[in-house]
C-alpha cells in the first residue's frame, strides 16, 4: 500500500472527486447498481432459505458488508449468519448452510465471469493462485449444499437447493456491481469497457478472499491497480479508479450497512422495547375471606432487621390472615432463627443464588398457598410494612394485578444522592423500555393478585426489578402504583454495586424483551428446582 501511494497522482484524485461532485447522477448510477446487486443477492438466498423474509435478507447481506469494512479478516461473514439467527427464528444450522451455499456461488460466479471476459487478464495476474480459490470456494460450497441436504432430511425447515435461479442472480449481482468500478474509471478518464470492468472487479474480489484489513484496505486497491495496469492504463490513473471505486463501496457499507443494524425491525441487537400492543388482560380468579395475603421477604445475612420487619407486617390486611414467609438465601449468620421466632415461616436455600432466585421461590411457595393477593418486601428495613394495605387495594378492588410501591411518589426519608440518581436513571430506562409510565422500576416493596403471581417469571439469579415488570406488562397484567415511606438502612450491605449491577441486569433485560415478543411462557412454578429443600 506505501508503493502504491507513493505512485499515486494526487491531481488525478482531486480531478475525480470533481467529477464525482460535478456529475451527482452518475454517483447515484454506481450507488443503486450497487444496491440492486445486494437485492439480487437477496432474492437468490431466500431460493435456498424461503422462511427467510426479504427484509431481513437485505439486512443481513448488509451488516454483514458493513462488518466487512470495519473488522479485520472478513469477520462480517459471521456477522451474515448472526443476523439471521437474532432476528429471525431460523437456527442456527439452516442460517450457516445457506449462506456457505450462496457465498460460493457468488464468488464462483465472479470468477465465471472473469474467465469469460478477460481471460489474459486471469492468466497473468492470478493464475494458479485463482484455481486454487476456485477449489476452496467449490470445497465450501460442497459442504453447504451437503449440510442443506441434511437439513432437509431431518427437519422440517423449508430448504431450497442452488438452481439455475441462484446462479443467475449470482451473476446478475456481480454485473451490477462492476458497474461502479466502470463508473470510478470515468471519473478518472481511463478508458474501461464493461467487459473489463467486470473482469477488474473479479480479480478485485478475489484479493479479497484473504484479506486481512478492515475492507480490504492496501489489498483491494493492489490487485485493481495491477489488473487496470495489464489492462494498459498508467500506474496513477489506475491507482485513482481503484481508490475512487473502493470510497464509494465504503461510504455504501458504512451508511447503508448501519441502517441494516436496525431497520426492518428487529434489529441486529432484537428489539429494544415491549411490543406496543399489550396482550389481553388475563381473567382473574376468585377469592374467599379465608384465603391469606402472603407476604414473603427475601434475605441474605439480615439478622439485625429481618426480625423486626417481620413483627411489623400486620397480621391482617382487608380482612384476610397474613402469613409472612422469609426466603433464607444461604446466610451465614442468625437470620433464619430471628425470622422464625418473629413468627415467619423460614424457607432456607443454600447455598446462596441470588435475589433474583430468591424472589422466584418466593412467588412458587406464596402461590401454592393459595393467597388472595402475594406482597415482595424487602427484608432490610427499608420499607415499611405498615405500608402493605394501601398496597394491596388496587388488587382487591380489581383494578390492577400487579401494583408496585412508589418511594418516588411517597416519602422517602433518607436516600444517599447517587443512589437516587441511579435510581431516577433505572426507572427512565424502564419506563421507555417498558412503554409504561413507571416511577419507581427498583422499588422492594410489591403486591400480586394469585394468577399474576403464579404466571410471573424471573429469568435471571441476580436479581428481578426490570425484569418482572416488564414480564407481567407484557403478558397483559393491569398495573398500577400507590405512594410508600422509605428510609435507607441503618444495618447490613446492599449487594449492588453500579458495576456487576449493569453487567448483569442490562443484558437480562434484554432477554426478557425478546422474550414478550413471543408466547409468554406458563407459569414461575415451571422454573422451581427440584431439589429439595430445607423448611424451617
Amino acid at each position: 500500500m506505501a508503493y502504491l501511494v507513493r505512485i499515486g497522482d494526487v491531481g488525478v484524485l482531486r480531478a475525480s472527486a470533481d467529477a464525482i461532485r460535478q456529475h451527482p447522477a452518475d454517483l447515484a448510477l454506481a450507488l443503486l447498481s450497487y444496491a440492486a446487486a445486494f437485492g439480487l443477492r437477496g432474492v437468490g438466498w431466500r431460493r435456498v432459505l424461503p422462511t427467510l423474509p426479504s427484509g431481513q435478507a437485505w439486512a443481513a447481506l448488509h451488516v454483514s458488508l458493513l462488518g466487512n469494512h470495519v473488522l479485520p479478516l472478513r469477520l462480517g461473514e459471521v456477522l451474515r449468519v448472526t443476523s439471521v439467527v437474532r432476528r429471525t427464528p431460523i437456527g442456527l444450522p439452516a442460517a450457516v448452510a445457506s449462506s456457505l451455499t450462496l457465498r460460493a456461488a457468488d464468488l464462483l460466479a465472479v470468477l465465471a465471469l472473469a474467465a469469460v471476459a478477460a481471460p489474459r487478464l486471469l492468466g497473468v495476474l492470478a493464475g494458479r493462485w485463482l484455481l486454487a480459490v476456485a477449489v476452496v470456494v467449490m470445497a465450501v460450497g460442497a459442504i453447504g449444499v451437503r449440510q442443506l441436504h441434511r437439513l432437509r432430511a431431518r427437519t422440517d425447515v423449508a430448504l431450497g437447493l442452488p438452481g439455475p435461479v441462484v446462479a443467475v442472480t449470482a451473476l446478475a449481482a456481480w454485473l451490477l456491481e462492476s458497474v461502479v468500478m466502470w463508473q470510478a474509471a470515468r471519473w478518472v478518464g481511463v478508458d474501461l469497457s464493461a467487459a473489463e470492468a467486470v473482469a477488474v472487479t473479479a480479480v478485485t474480489i478475489a484479493a479479497q478472499t484473504v484479506a486481512v484489513t478492515p475492507g480490504g484496505i492496501g489489498s483491494y486497491e493492489a490487485a485493481a491497480t495491477a489488473a487496470l495496469t495489464v489492462l494498459g492504463s498508467a500506474s496513477g490513473p489506475a491507482l485513482t479508479v481503484a481508490i475512487t471505486a473502493h470510497a464509494v463501496k465504503t461510504a455504501y457499507a458504512l451508511v447503508v450497512g448501519a441502517v441494516a443494524l436496525f431497520l426492518p425491525g428487529p434489529g441486529y441487537w432484537g428489539h429494544l422495547r415491549l411490543p406496543p400492543r399489550r396482550r389481553a388482560r388475563p381473567p382473574g380468579e376468585p377469592v374467599s375471606r379465608t384465603d391469606p395475603v402472603v407476604v414473603f421477604l427475601p434475605a441474605h445475612n439480615e439478622e439485625e432487621t429481618v426480625g423486626d420487619v417481620v413483627r411489623r407486617v400486620p397480621p391482617t390486611v382487608a380482612e384476610h390472615p397474613v402469613v409472612v414467609l422469609v426466603i433464607d438465601d444461604g446466610s451465614s449468620d442468625d437470620t433464619a432463627r430471628r425470622a422464625a421466632v418473629a413468627g415467619a415461616v423460614v424457607i432456607s436455600v443454600t447455598p446462596n443464588r441470588g435475589l433474583g432466585a430468591a424472589v422466584r421461590r418466593g412467588l412458587a411457595e406464596a402461590s401454592a398457598l393459595s393467597p388472595a393477593v402475594v406482597v415482595y418486601l424487602d427484608a432490610d428495613g427499608e420499607y415499611a410494612p405498615e405500608d402493605i394495605a394501601g398496597l394491596v387495594a388496587p388488587i382487591r378492588d380489581g383494578t390492577a394485578d400487579y401494583v408496585i410501591g412508589s418511594r418516588f411518589a411517597g416519602r422517602i426519608d433518607v436516600m444517599r444522592p447517587h443512589r437516587r440518581l441511579g435510581n431516577r436513571l433505572l426507572t427512565r430506562w424502564l419506563r421507555v423500555v417498558s412503554r409504561h409510565p413507571v416511577t419507581d422500576g427498583q422499588s422492594g416493596m410489591r403486591a400480586f393478585s394469585r394468577v399474576a403471581a403464579r404466571q410471573a417469571e424471573v429469568i435471571h439469579d441476580y436479581n428481578y426489578a426490570q425484569v418482572l415488570t416488564l414480564d407481567l406488562l407484557a403478558k397483559g397484567f393491569g398495573y398500577a402504583e400507590v405512594p410508600i415511606r422509605y428510609s435507607f438502612r441503618n444495618s447490613g450491605k446492599s449487594f449492588i454495586r453500579p458495576g456487576s449491577y449493569l453487567r448483569r441486569v442490562v443484558p437480562a433485560v434484554h432477554r426478557q424483551v425478546q422474550r414478550s415478543w413471543a408466547e409468554p411462557s406458563s407459569s414461575v412454578l415451571d422454573d422451581v428446582p427440584s431439589e429439595a429443600l430445607t423448611r424451617r
